[in-house]
């Protein structure tokens, strides 16, 4: 038995847990949990543009981490068990309710649905794990993880309560609190008196399947923000106003091209084969950087509301921030991915990151027009693309250059 092998023993029910025979499907129970993120992301783009100061994004920013750890945590859960069996799928529908009251209390969260939102948090957060302990009986490793885990949920959750309980100042520092210590917990692998820390190559995780789910929160964000523009282009319909909607859609489809084009496939691939790394992989990848790229997504869905509303106005700073710091987060977020899994840097990323920086100042200095800040973003984000084909076609060429590679070599 490899350090990475459970103890041979028989779960008590079986039935519910996933094979690991390759990567998982997404099951239509998942998908089903998923559509309620549609409704989250809303809410937060909303909130963050209704908010568009340094105190509401940060507030957009708490709120979105603590609904990514609802998320997240429950797609680590179906990676463990089937989704399809009558008892996981009754809890993913309860977790499902639970989103959505979540959602519901996103605009007020800060003022009079605080502790409707901490409490619909606590509730889901143990409600969920205290279900994985009695699925997973028998499974020495799985239980053992969920017993870590619990204690340091149960200390986040009154925290939240307390969030609820108090102002707006304390409920942010409150909240932050919990963020931290969820971050900071799972890194040092939820350690215990006596029984040690939870070790990440025996989290038993299917980490293709993990890919697979991100991409699909990622491809909801972007569906979002075409809905946000969509929703925007409605209330005054006319050419200006319609060519800034085809600029803005062109800026989601590009974002879209950077992360599923090529990378979405490859990431699933290496993260399925990385082996014991795969927990540890899974836990930076999934758990802290694709919130950065989701984050991304929410800035740039306020900055194409503002595109819209006002595309020939000068850019102020807030626009700036959001048609530029958008794409510049989600690249920031996407090359970091891509570091982890392929430990080299993406060159492209990271400067398109700097380069959309740099011109924040350039554009609100010379009072561009909102238009002319929003292709500046879109042309940029284009350049990584065709950067990227470019190095595609380069390998693909070298590699045919050596052609079939020798035995004896």
């Amino acid at each position: 038995m490899t350090p990475s092998e459970p103890p041979d023993v028989t779960a008590v029910r079986p039935w519910l847990l996933r094979p690991r025979q390759g990567v998982q499907p997404t099951t239509s129970t998942e998908l089903f949990f998923d559509l309620v993120f549609v409704f989250s992301i809303t809410q937060l783009s909303h909130y963050l543009i209704e908010h568009p100061d340094w105190r509401g994004a940060l507030r957009t920013a708490l709120l979105l981490a603590l609904v990514w750890f609802v998320w997240i945590y429950t797609t680590w859960v179906t990676n463990w068990l089937q989704p399809d069996q009558g008892p996981v799928r009754a809890m993913l529908i309860g977790v499902t309710l639970g989103s959505l009251s979540l959602s519901a209390a996103i605009p007020q969260a800060f003022d009079g649905t605080g502790l409707l939102f901490a409490v619909v948090y606590v509730s889901v957060q143990v409600g969920r794990t205290m279900f994985a302990l009695w699925a997973t009986r028998g499974s020495p490793w799985l239980v053992s993880g969920f017993q870590q885990s619990l204690p340091w949920i149960a200390g986040t959750s009154v925290l939240m309560v307390l969030g609820g309980l108090v102002g707006p100042v304390a409920r942010e520092a409150l909240w932050a609190a919990v963020i931290v210590i969820e971050v900071v917990g799972l890194w040092i692998g939820y350690p215990l008196p006596r029984r040690g820390r939870s070790r990440p190559e025996r989290w038993m995780v299917e980490g293709g399947h993990l890919a697979d789910r991100c991409g699909a929160f990622v491809l909801i964000a972007l569906g979002e923000s075409i809905l946000v523009t969509g929703g925007t282009l409605t209330r005054h319909v006319d050419l200006v106003t319609f060519g800034a909607f085809l600029l803005a859609f062109a800026g989601s489809v590009a974002l879209w091209w950077v992360y599923f084009a090529r990378s979405a496939a490859a990431a699933t691939e290496v993260v399925a084969q990385a082996g014991e790394r795969t927990g540890a992989l899974s836990r930076v990848a999934f758990n802290y950087l694709h919130p950065v790229i989701v984050a991304g997504v929410i800035v740039a869905s306020a900055g194409d509301e503002r595109l819209l509303a006002e595309p020939g106005a000068p850019t102020t700073t807030v626009a700036a921030l959001f048609l530029l710091g958008g794409p510049a987060l989600f690249l920031a977020g996407h090359a970091a991915y891509k570091m982890l899994l392929w430990r080299r840097p993406p060159t492209s990323r990271i400067t398109a990151v700097v380069v959309l920086l740099a011109l924040i100042p350039v554009v609100v200095g010379s009072g561009a027009p909102v238009a002319v800040c929003a292709s500046a973003a879109l042309v940029v984000t284009i350049a990584v693309i065709v950067i990227d084909q470019v190095a595609v076609r380069e390998g693909a060429r070298v590699a045919q250059s050596r052609g079939p590679r020798s035995p004896l070599r």
